[in-house]
This record gives structure tokens, sequence and C-alpha cells, in this order.
């Protein structure tokens, strides 16, 4: 039996501002993208499932390292199509201290908003976005869903596009992005 295949990615470019967003975080508590408007850039993470295996190793990965990242001039979220009560437990379980946002109604439509939510499997595709302090999109990458063998190779190639766009990400007005974020996206290793 053969599965549809997904949709492409939205046509979300560089440059581009970003679609804001208003979703509550694991302790319930309202988290928009245009709070940090004028203040901070944002990475923001979208990530398929809280507990998967995978996931929980990226985000963990980023929990271990999270105080190169937050700075006074960056913040990080990461977003799913998981309730807030399964973010919550998940956040505890793992010590996950950073904000993990529930699109999870109306289901998915942030993730739609930027183009990388896969109505298949009902989650956002792993998508990383580095939105500057303007709320334009400076920094994206998508990452395919790998199966099989080849994803460990197909993997690593990917990373090492991840740190090559990472070192060249222009902020507004020629500055360019902090050290910081430049080390978060370093270390956004795709692990599947």
């Amino acid at each position: 039996m053969t599965q549809p295949a997904a949709p492409a990615v939205a046509e979300l470019f560089v440059g581009d501002r970003a679609p804001d967003f208003t979703l509550r975080d694991q302790f319930g508590q309202d988290v928009s993208l245009s709070n940090f408007r004028g203040s901070k850039a944002v990475a923001v993470l979208f990530y398929p499932f809280a507990f998967s295996g995978v996931c929980t190793g990226e985000m963990a990965g980023i929990r271990d390292r999270l105080a190169e990242f937050l700075t006074f001039d960056t913040e990080v979220v990461a977003i799913s199509c998981d309730p807030v009560y399964a973010l919550r437990g998940w956040a505890e379980a793992d010590g996950l201290n950073f904000a993990l946002l529930s699109d999870f109604w109306p289901h998915g439509a942030v993730s739609q908003a930027y183009g990388v939510f896969d109505p298949t499997k009902g989650c956002p595709r792993r998508s990383s976005y580095v939105i500057d302090r303007d709320g334009v999109i400076r920094w994206a990458v998508h990452n395919p869903s790998f199966a099989g063998a080849r994803s460990r190779r197909a993997s690593a190639s990917v990373t090492r596009t991840r740190v090559t766009l990472a070192r060249r990400i222009p902020l507004s007005k020629g500055r360019w992005a902090s050290a910081a974020c430049r080390k978060f996206l370093d270390s956004w290793d795709l692990k599947s």
C-alpha cells in the first residue's frame, strides 16, 4: 500500500517576515514570537514528537548547552503538536528547561504557517529557523524524514550544511548573529 507523498515545504524564504504566533508553553503560559521583536533573535525549532528517541536526544543536547544559547540577544523555543500536558511531563522527566510550545489546537496551525506540517503523520517536520530582532527569517533548514540505512549518511550531510550556513547568518542592518546563536546552530545535530 502506498502512502500519499507529503506536501512540499511552503515558500518561506530567508528575508521573509516570520509568521507571528502565540502558543502555550509546558506551563500553560502564552509565548508570542512578537514579544521578542526589537530585543532578541529567536531560534524556532520544530520537532515531531515529545518522548520519541530522536527528539529526546536533540532536546537533551540543547538542554545541556542551553547556557551558551540563551543570552541577552538570543532565545530558544521548540514547537511540536503535542498537548501542553505531554510537554510538561516530558520537560519534567528529561529536565528540559526552555520553552516547549504546543501547536496542538488548532492542530498544527503554526507548523502549517511555517510550511513544516506533515498531514500524513500529524506532526511538524524537523525544521529550524533563526528569526532576527526585526521578525525576519535569517536562516532556515528543513530536514528530510529518513528511513533505513542511508539515514546516518544523509543526516551527516544535513548537519554539515547546517554548520556551514550557521557561520553565515546575517542579522538586520549589517549585523551578524551572536556567537551564542552560531554555537547553537552548530550544535543542532540531526541524529536520524
